[in-house]
């Protein structure tokens, strides 16, 4: 038969054994020592200079004095010496002061994350709800992520370490790249789009110098507009001003289609340039509001106004019939 237990080395009482009291409350000792175990410093190297009866600590690195050699080990201050517990894994403890909680690993005390305050800086990587790994040090899956302010404002911040590397946010379909903006390879502000993940299109870049805003791809629009007989329809223009606009200009009727240009500062007919307009004539400029019956009947009206806030595009139906018309362009 054994002479100890095998988790806590509890001595046995033997068979015929005098004085059966001495071990009986030897584990008694062991057990008050080591059962809800409560330590008041996992940091000390050396004993404290003053302790009482039944003080508990976890041996820190590189012991001296009366704990040299006792690293990782439970000291217990009883009956004017130290006695010491050598851990199994598994092990916890509950540190007074702080109510943090260690485990014991085999070979040292770790945070447990039971208990109080949980010490979350340098942590090697979060996941909420999901994995992160080497590249997504935190990793978050959920149907929203909110960054609230802590006072008045609040600023997401995105480091780069020099001018040619990239900050930036991507949106992804699929984790496959689908739209990005910020500051790529550069410290000017773009944003970029791409259809498979691989190509990206340049769709609008801001100078990080002059703040001039430029479309590498160009900018298109195209609309379908029904127009009843002697009526107009408008839109804010949607371009760049200083404009350079080429214009397609069609109608639902045999026969009729127009093209012309839109450039310079926007102020009105003299910013329209005639390529051709089929049938001849039928196409008329003006600056202003159209009303539906300010140009002259039996044609189409175009007009630029710019008295309000936003610079806007007239078109007049004088056609004598309710007609589609398709507008198309090609430019910045």
């Amino acid at each position: 038969m054994s002479q100890t237990s095998p988790t806590l080395s509890l001595p046995y009482i033997q068979p015929a054994q005098a004085q059966k009291h001495v071990t009986h409350n030897e584990a008694l000792r062991i057990l008050d020592a080591v059962t809800q175990l409560s330590v008041i410093s996992t940091t000390l190297t050396s004993p404290p200079g003053q302790t009482a009866e039944g003080d508990r600590f976890i041996v820190a690195d590189s012991a001296t004095g009366a704990w040299a050699g006792q690293e990782q080990n439970v000291a217990v201050w009883v009956d004017n010496t130290w006695q010491f517990f050598v851990p199994n894994v598994g092990w916890r403890a509950d540190i007074a002061g702080s109510g943090e909680e260690v485990r014991f690993d085999g070979s040292d005390w770790q945070p447990s994350g039971g208990g109080g305050a949980i010490d979350l800086q340098n942590v090697p990587a979060v996941g909420v709800n999901t994995t992160a790994d080497n590249t997504n040090k935190l990793a978050v899956s959920s149907d929203a992520t909110l960054f609230n302010n802590a006072g008045g404002g609040h600023q997401l911040k995105l480091n780069k370490a020099a001018a040619t590397d990239t900050a930036s946010v991507l949106f992804q379909t699929g984790f496959g790249g689908r739209a990005e903006m910020g500051t790529a390879g550069s410290d000017n502000f773009e944003i970029k789009v791409s259809a498979n993940g691989n190509n990206y299109q340049t769709a609008i870049r801001t100078e990080a110098g002059t703040g001039a805003v430029q479309f590498p791809s160009g900018q298109s629009y195209f609309q379908d507009v029904f127009i009843l007989n002697d009526s107009a329809w408008s839109m804010s223009i949607p371009w760049s001003n200083p404009s350079r606009i080429l214009m397609w200009l069609s109608v639902n009727l045999e026969g009729r289609y127009f093209m012309f240009s839109i450039t310079g500062t926007l102020t009105g007919v003299n910013n329209f340039g005639e390529m051709f307009v089929n049938p001849p004539g039928t196409l008329n400029y003006f600056t202003g509001a159209l009303t539906g019956t300010t140009g002259p009947a039996g044609g189409i009206n175009i007009a630029i106004d710019v008295a309000g806030p936003t610079p806007t595009l007239y078109l007049e139906n004088r056609l004598g019939s309710n007609r589609l018309f398709t507008l198309a362009t090609l430019g910045k």
